[in-house]
């Protein structure tokens, strides 16, 4: 009697758990450990020190001072998948323990910029993007993409090896913005002292790769840096004793244009359109089967 008892709880207990493996069988180890990405905490250095924050809130963080809240929801999921393949390469290169430095908005920072209804929304809008994009990263041959974007172009973005010195992103190719030009922050001037400065090499895309400033060389984006430039797209004109500088877009102009990937969400395009446009050669892949 006893034996029957043990069998018939041993066959209503694999009746019990019988979906579950079958969904486990069929969706893979994957399933539950993306389950789990929103939720994981990681180390965020900051002017107070390290921090612990979980992977959602951190990102959004990001979203939120990097990308305009306004944007369509497809530009906005591209963006997300971005953010996150940046930083699980991080993760991925140093560890669990690896500190991340991306800057990011707290709720009370977002407040400061949106005021406290629109932060309560906006934040809403990051949070559905963030999730809807659960678990995807930009992969290429295997291994996270170099994620790079910027808000605007000069009409095209940078070739990677030229910007970079590194034939390592054949993927990150010029790539024409033709809608970047008609953004009202495409032109943009600021006025110095004079100074001994001159742009001695640009890239094939306009942006400027060295700049002479006395006997020293150093390069467009540090330039573009020191001295707040908008741009790493700019040309220098001597005027009444001052040095104008014009720059062009906005942002260092590799990867993915924010402002050309929204108005590609306006006329329909989806988030997986959006990067393969930019970014050509790599491959949406869930991030449990990549860290």
């Amino acid at each position: 009697m006893r034996q029957k008892f043990k069998t018939y709880l041993c066959y209503l207990t694999i009746i019990v758990l019988l979906p579950y493996i079958i969904t486990a069988f069929i969706n893979g180890p994957s399933m539950a450990s993306s389950s789990n990405i929103n939720t994981a905490h990681v180390k965020v250095k900051t002017d107070a020190g390290t921090i612990e924050l979980s992977m959602e809130e951190y990102c959004i963080g990001i979203l939120a001072k990097e990308i305009p809240a306004d944007y369509k929801i497809e530009a906005l999921k591209a963006q997300a998948i971005l953010v996150r393949t940046e930083v699980y390469a991080r993760l991925k290169e140093g560890g669990q323990d690896t500190e991340l430095e991306e800057g990011f908005w707290t709720r009370e920072q977002m407040e400061e910029a949106w005021g406290a209804v629109k932060t309560s929304a906006n934040y809403n809008k990051f949070q559905r993007v963030w999730q809807e994009t659960e678990g995807q990263i930009l992969t290429y041959e295997g291994n996270p993409a170099k994620t790079s974007f910027f808000r605007l172009s000069n009409g095209s973005t940078r070739d990677g090896k030229e910007a970079l010195g590194d034939d390592g992103y054949p993927y990150l190719k010029i790539v024409d913005c033709p809608l970047d030009i008609e953004a009202k922050e495409q032109i943009q001037t600021v006025t110095l002292d004079d100074m001994d400065a001159e742009i001695t090499e640009c890239d094939t895309a306009g942006y400027v790769l060295t700049v002479r400033v006395g006997n020293e060389s150093i390069s467009g984006e540090e330039f573009r840096s020191t001295h707040h430039l908008a741009s790493s797209c700019f040309t220098f004109q001597k005027y009444n004793g001052k040095l104008r500088i014009t720059t062009r877009g906005v942002g260092h102009g590799l990867g993915m244009s924010q402002y050309t990937a929204n108005e590609m969400a306006k006329d329909g395009a989806d988030a997986a359109t959006v990067l393969a446009y930019f970014f050509e050669g790599t491959e949406l892949k869930e991030v449990a089967d990549i860290v």
